[in-house]
């Protein structure tokens, strides 16, 4: 079985332009993510997929593999996909989005042996405890609730699930993905949903046509900071400087 890593890193961030080319502690973010997925056993293969010429360069003079792709990819899993057909020898494609500089190979290793543990689920992603209300309530935090196997029922913006209760404790999800070859390339070709545009996330085109995905609790997820806003380098390099 052959694995492929893909890091879909795009220069015009609608919330923050640019910012796969921020640096952290001098070193810009996009690579931040690319050197901490390297370090997974697991990956026969790491690629930066992009389509501005800055990433590109930036890419190859740190001495990362690049491919660039189309301007037209709408995300993260479109850029995958491209890569993909490109290179048809691998089983299972990984899609690691960019804004995570402190993704690690411990959790992308971990991700492999959840899809390969589950025949059944054309998807496999992560997700972890939340740790505040405040998380909860964040827009730019991403909710996922799950059936009893684990199974992704519905993925939010929103605050969900609504706590009656409070006996169940949410889940935030991670940006990071794992296809099977033939299913990425199938829900790549499908076109936006409904769901996906109205809450602006790639993962629920392939919910909405019955794709299984299945979802792994990593509580050491907690630690990853997604980069969303410019506000964000700060928290990451905080933790950068502990380590």
């Amino acid at each position: 079985m052959r694995i492929l890593g893909v890091i879909p890193a795009r220069y015009s961030s609608t919330r923050f332009p640019g910012k796969m080319l921020s640096p952290i502690l001098g070193k810009p973010l996009v690579l931040w993510t690319y050197d901490g997925a390297t370090e997974a056993s697991l990956l026969d293969h790491t690629i930066i997929a992009t389509d501005d010429e800055r990433i590109v360069e930036a890419a190859e003079r740190h001495g990362a593999d690049v491919i660039i792709t189309s301007p037209s990819c709408k995300n993260g899993m479109e850029r995958t996909a491209e890569v993909a057909k490109k290179l048809h020898l691998y089983d299972i494609i990984i899609n690691i989005q960019g804004d995570e500089p402190l993704i690690n190979g411990k959790i992308i290793d971990s991700l492999v042996d959840d899809i390969v543990a589950h025949p059944e689920a054309g998807m496999a992603t992560i997700s972890t405890p939340i740790s505040s209300e405040r998380q909860w309530r964040n827009k730019d935090v991403v909710k996922v609730v799950t059936d009893k196997n684990g199974f992704a029922l519905y993925f939010s913006r929103s605050p969900i699930p609504y706590r009656k209760n409070g006996s169940i404790a949410p889940q935030r999800h991670i940006g990071i993905y794992a296809y099977r070859w033939e299913d990425l390339l199938r829900i790549s070709r499908i076109g936006v949903s409904p769901l996906e545009r109205e809450e602006g996330l790639e993962q629920l085109r392939a919910l909405e046509y019955g794709v299984k995905i299945h979802c792994k609790i990593i509580p050491e997820a907690a630690e990853l900071v997604s980069v969303d806003r410019e506000k964000d380098i700060r928290k990451v390099e905080r933790k950068l400087r502990k380590k």
